[in-house]
């Protein structure tokens, strides 16, 4: 049996702005054995995301709030070392809710096995995790991208953006992305096969897009909201796409969250905005991490993970989201 304690981080407070390392209580708690429908399972990966800041405030959701006290919610990928559910044998690896601690004792609600032969165990939370099926099933079906079309994609060196724009170019659309830095807008047309980028730290984004896309923008992928959100909406082409996937300008707002100021040009160019959220597309997972494999073996697709190592440092990995510090997708390995 692995040793007897379980390192934690369970939420303490409600965060108002920026979470830090006060938001959590880092705790060390027995570790117990699986009873009937349960599994142990010892955490490898853990996936950060910016829906986590979400998941801390009491406020109606897609999900539930993590309760004060609790652990704090995280997607992750582990090995089964006990196990008493039928599904679920010992040396499974498995993808689900697992948290942030070091091992997860309790029902399996929504995990499901992965191969780590297949691929690299932090690309089951990339691009073949819940990052890529929201990059996935939010631009193709939500956004409907036709060959010829201008992409636009806010965050765009992020874990979700920089796969949209991917797949975006694999659809053979124009892809522009934006992004903070020198840096990432190289990696965007060096790396990824982005036709523009613009710096939203060094250059004025209105001006950029009217560069970028003379044509106006047909699909815009919104991870970032706020300022950007309206500096696009005043470029949109005729019948555009907006989806909204995150907002993470607005996250950490001490007031309330600011909404779009320009959005009667959705009036104007007959164009629409809607909201997408991952699991409602659970169910056709399979189809999309079947193409996602095959983009990845055929070179058509990379993936970028940024790994952060340590248990002990996850609330300082944490905040590399909201500073724009990291690179791709955020994994944390324990």
């Amino acid at each position: 049996m692995p040793a007897q304690i379980n390192r934690q981080f369970q939420l303490a407070k409600r965060p108002v702005g920026v979470p830090d390392r006060d938001t959590f209580s880092y705790v060390e708690v027995p570790l117990g054995e699986p009873g009937p429908g349960q599994i142990l399972v010892k955490n490898q990966y853990l996936s950060l995301d910016p829906a986590m800041r979400g998941w801390m405030n009491d406020a109606r959701s897609y999900v539930p709030p993590v309760g004060i006290g609790q652990v704090m919610r995280a997607l992750g990928v582990g090995q089964v070392i006990a196990s008493q559910n039928p599904q679920f044998a010992v040396g499974d690896t498995v993808n689900g809710a697992l948290g942030v601690q070091d091992y997860f004792l309790g029902e399996p609600a929504g995990f499901y096995k992965v191969d780590p032969k297949r691929a690299p165990l932090p690309l089951y939370l990339s691009a073949l995790g819940m990052t890529g099926m929201t990059a996935y099933f939010g631009l193709l079906d939500v956004g409907q991208p036709k060959a010829g079309e201008t992409v636009v994609v806010s965050a765009a060196a992020g874990a979700v953006g920089s796969v949209v724009g991917q797949i975006a170019r694999i659809k053979g659309c124009r892809v522009v992305g934006i992004a903070g830095g020198a840096e990432k807008c190289r990696y965007l047309k060096e790396e990824l096969g982005f036709d523009g980028a613009i710096d939203y730290k060094n250059e004025d984004v209105q001006a950029a897009l009217k560069r970028e896309c003379p044509k106006g923008v047909d699909v815009f992928f919104d991870n970032v909201g706020g300022d950007i959100l309206d500096a696009v909406l005043t470029r949109l082409a005729p019948k555009a796409r907006i989806v909204i996937c995150g907002a993470i300008s607005q996250y950490n707002n001490k007031e309330a969250v600011r909404g779009p100021a320009n959005y009667l040009s959705l009036l104007v160019n007959r164009a629409r905005m809607e909201g997408m959220v991952v699991i409602d597309y659970t169910s056709r997972f399979p189809e999309g991490i079947r193409d996602m494999s095959g983009w990845l073996a055929e070179g058509k697709l990379k993936s970028k993970e940024d790994v952060a190592e340590g248990l002990e440092n996850f609330p300082e990995a944490l905040l590399k989201l909201f500073s724009g510090e990291n690179f791709g997708k955020l994994v944390l390995k324990i």
